[in-house]
C-alpha cells in the first residue's frame, strides 16, 4: 500500500524527517526560506497531512484547493494564522503545541527587558563602531530592581514571566481576561487592564491575538501610561498599533519598546502591513527588535517539531492526537470527545 502523502512547509530536524518518513512519502521544504502561498497549495493538492508554521496561512480557498488534507499538525502554541472553523468544516483535525514554548518566550522576554533598560545592544554596537578608550558617563539605562511591571495575559507564559520576575524584587501587577490560577500567586497583584497599564513601569504583552486583543495597546492604551515607561512585547505583533509605538516615542512618552514579534507577520488579519513600521528600525537608541527567536532554543525547537509530527502520525494511525484543538464530523477524536472531555478544550492561544 502507498504511504500517504506529508507537507512540511519548513526545514526540519533530521529526527522530524526520519519520524514522518517512517509513516508517510514526505515533501519538505530544504530551504529557510518559506514556500510562496502558491507553491504550498500545489505541494498539498494530494496530501494527506501538513506541519504548518507560523509563516504559512490555512483558511478555505486552501482547504478547498486541498481535498485529502486530514490533519494539520501546527508546530506552534497560537494558531491565529489557521482557520480552525474552516478546518473542522472540512474534516481536518488540528493539532498545537502547547507547553514546550513557555520557558523560552518567557526567558526572552526577560532578556529583551534587560537589553532595552541597560542598552545593552546600543553598548555593543558603539564598541564596534567607535571602538572602546575606557568608562564614560554614557548610556546610562533603567534597571528591573522594584520596578512595577505589568503583565497583560496571565497564562502559562504570563506566569512564567513574573516567576522569573520575582528575583529582581519587582512589585508584578497582572491582568488577564480568562481567568487567574488557582491559589493565587502571592507576587502577583492582580487587577483591570487599565490599572495595569496606568501603574506599569514596564508593560509585558503575553496575550492571545484575537479580534479582541488586536492593537490593545494603542494610542488611547499608552496615553494612560506613565511618561517614561516601555513595553515589551513577545507574543504577537498585532497586540500594539507599531505607528502608535513609534510616535509614543518620538515625543518622548515611551522610553522605550522591545519586541519579537511584528504586525507584518500576522497571517490571521488581511489588511497587516507588508514591514515593520520603519521608524522603530530608524529608533535604534529606543528599540530592541529581534527576529522571531522566542523558541529558537535548539532543543525546544527539534521537540516542537516532533511533537507536532506525533500528532501527524497518530491521526495517521487511526489514533485520536494529544493537543488537538478541534474534532471534525466523523474523526475519531469526535467520537472520544462524546466520552470523556478531552483537556485540550481548557487551551488558550498565544505565542
Amino acid at each position: 500500500m502507498q504511504k500517504k502523502k506529508i507537507v512540511v512547509t519548513n526545514r526540519v530536524f533530521p529526527e522530524t524527517r526520519a519520524l514522518l518518513e517512517a509513516h508517510a512519502q514526505l515533501v519538505v521544504n530544504p530551504d529557510e526560506a518559506p514556500w510562496p502561498p502558491e507553491l504550498l497549495r500545489e505541494h498539498c493538492r494530494d496530501a494527506f497531512g501538513l506541519m504548518a508554521f507560523m509563516t504559512d496561512s490555512i483558511g478555505s480557498d486552501f482547504l478547498a484547493a486541498c481535498p485529502q488534507l486530514r490533519v494539520i499538525g501546527a508546530a506552534l502554541k497560537g494558531y491565529d494564522n489557521i482557520d480552525i472553523e474552516a478546518c473542522t468544516r472540512a474534516g481536518v483535525t488540528v493539532t498545537i503545541v502547547p507547553d514546550l514554548l513557555t520557558v523560552p518566550t518567557a526567558e526572552l522576554a526577560i532578556g529583551l527587558m534587560l537589553a532595552l533598560g541597560r542598552n545593552i545592544v546600543a553598548g555593543d554596537t558603539a564598541i564596534r563602531r567607535d571602538g572602546f578608550a575606557g568608562w564614560r558617563p554614557a548610556l546610562y539605562g533603567t534597571g528591573l530592581d522594584g520596578a512595577t511591571v505589568g503583565i497583560l495575559g496571565f497564562g502559562l507564559v504570563g506566569q512564567a514571566i513574573a516567576e522569573r520576575l520575582v528575583s529582581f524584587r519587582c512589585r508584578i501587577v497582572a491582568s488577564d481576561a480568562a481567568a487567574r490560577p488557582q491559589g493565587g500567586n502571592p507576587h502577583v497583584t492582580f487587577a483591570d487592564m487599565e490599572s495595569v497599564i496606568a501603574e506599569a513601569d514596564w508593560l509585558v504583552l503575553a496575550l492571545p491575538l484575537t479580534d479582541v486583543t488586536q492593537h490593545i495597546i494603542g494610542r488611547a492604551a499608552i496615553a494612560r501610561m506613565k511618561p517614561g515607561s516601555r513595553i515589551v512585547n513577545p507574543a504577537r505583533g498585532s497586540l500594539v498599533d507599531e505607528a502608535a509605538i513609534a510616535d509614543a516615542l518620538e515625543t518622548g512618552h515611551l522610553a522605550g519598546y522591545a519586541a519579537d514579534v511584528f504586525e507584518c507577520e500576522d497571517w490571521a488579519r488581511d489588511e497587516r502591513p507588508g514591514e515593520i513600521e520603519p521608524r522603530l528600525l530608524g529608533n535604534a537608541a529606543r528599540t530592541v527588535l529581534t527576529p522571531h527567536i522566542g523558541s529558537a532554543v535548539v532543543d525546544v525547537r527539534r521537540n516542537i517539531e516532533l511533537s507536532a509530527a506525533r500528532g501527524i502520525v497518530d491521526v495517521l494511525a487511526g489514533r485520536a492526537p494529544a493537543h488537538a484543538v478541534n474534532a471534525p464530523a466523523g474523526t475519531l477524536l469526535e467520537i472520544i470527545e462524546d466520552v470523556e472531555p478531552a483537556p485540550y478544550k481548557n487551551i488558550s492561544g498565544g505565542r
